[in-house]
């Protein structure tokens, strides 16, 4: 079975026994939901110093060229996809009645027990750990540094393809499950559920445009390209969370003909650095706030410019971890 059917099906599975489970069995799925993503956030920063300082090293001389040009170019996507939320959001938000007040926040279920599993060090510092140790290697060809770095990354894709990626679709299952137990999935949908329509929408949209302009440039077939990384956009909708995807993103990305150095490098780079999926839910979502708001009105191309610009930045610094955005 494949991985986006797996999702799939954790996803529905997961809001059906939400919504029917007792608060016993609802505690249980919490408690395996917290453990599990203690394991997920300890092998983030893994991911992330051995992939990204694994596939620099073997650009050789080029790598500082290729982390400029990758982090120009997150920027410049954000802040135009940022920009393209305000105007849709200047067309459609308006349509939108406020009906009443906004969900309810649920008390949640609290797991049996916790055990706290701390990475080794945060996902910005690891970001920089990479950088540094990448760049270096290719600056002083250091064949023990490399070869070390090299083996790291293949134990964490033993680690990532023998027990993260079977568990993963459960993970999600457990997501959905909880947020279906607490009420929480139909009261935020309830109240937001035009404007995630919208934004969700303008995601693809997006898509669209960058696999195209990808495709155009690469003389590939962008919407092959595209079905190839619907299991990551699964992932990415389960986890809520840029970096959880990686592992998944970096399989798919290969199986689009991309270079494993490059799948390495960009992707977990870019999971921190291109978030403008992230951008254009803030943009569209602040807008309807300030529109549904009794004492704000819809805010001019010049008040929300200086935001998006100042997102743009956010959002590159902003580690692609949940909530960070």
């Amino acid at each position: 079975m494949r991985l986006i059917v797996k999702l799939a099906l954790g996803i529905i599975v997961g809001i059906v026994i939400g919504l029917v489970a007792p608060i016993e069995l609802s505690r249980v799925i919490v408690t395996f939901k917290e453990l599990f993503g203690q394991l997920l956030g300890f092998t983030i920063p893994l991911i992330i110093i051995f992939f990204i300082a694994s596939g620099i090293a073997s650009f050789g001389k080029g790598s500082g060229k290729m982390l400029g040009l990758t982090s120009l170019f997150a920027y410049s996507s954000s802040v135009l996809a940022g920009i393209l939320a305000f105007i849709v959001a200047l067309i459609f938000i308006p349509m939108i009645t406020a009906t009443g007040g906004g969900a309810e926040e649920a008390e949640g279920f609290k797991p049996f027990f916790e055990m706290e599993i701390d990475p080794i060090t945060g996902v910005m510092t690891a970001l920089v750990v990479a950088f540094v140790f990448g760049i270096g290697i290719t600056r002083m060809n250091s064949p023990t540094l490399k070869s070390f770095f090299d083996e790291g990354k293949e134990i964490i894709e033993q680690l990532i393809w023998k027990i993260i990626i079977p568990i993963l679709p459960f993970y999600i299952g457990s997501i959905f499950a909880e947020l279906a137990a607490d009420g929480t999935v139909f009261e935020t949908l309830k109240t937001f559920g035009i404007v995630l329509l919208i934004a969700v929408i303008v995601h693809w949209v997006w898509l669209f445009v960058l696999f195209t302009a990808a495709g155009t440039y690469t003389g590939r077939n962008p919407f092959k390209a595209l079905k190839n990384m619907l299991p990551a956009y699964f992932t990415g909708l389960g986890t809520m969370s840029s970096a959880a995807t990686i592992p998944v993103t970096v399989r798919q990305t290969k199986r689009n003909g991309v270079s494993d150095g490059l799948a390495d490098s960009a992707v977990p780079l870019s999971a921190n650095i291109h978030l403008a999926g992230s951008t254009i839910t803030l943009v569209l979502c602040s807008v309807a706030v300030m529109v549904l708001s009794n004492d704000l009105s819809m805010p001019t191309f010049g008040e929300m410019l200086p935001f998006i610009l100042m997102l743009g930045i956010i959002m590159i610094a902003a580690p692609g971890v949940p909530d960070a955005s």
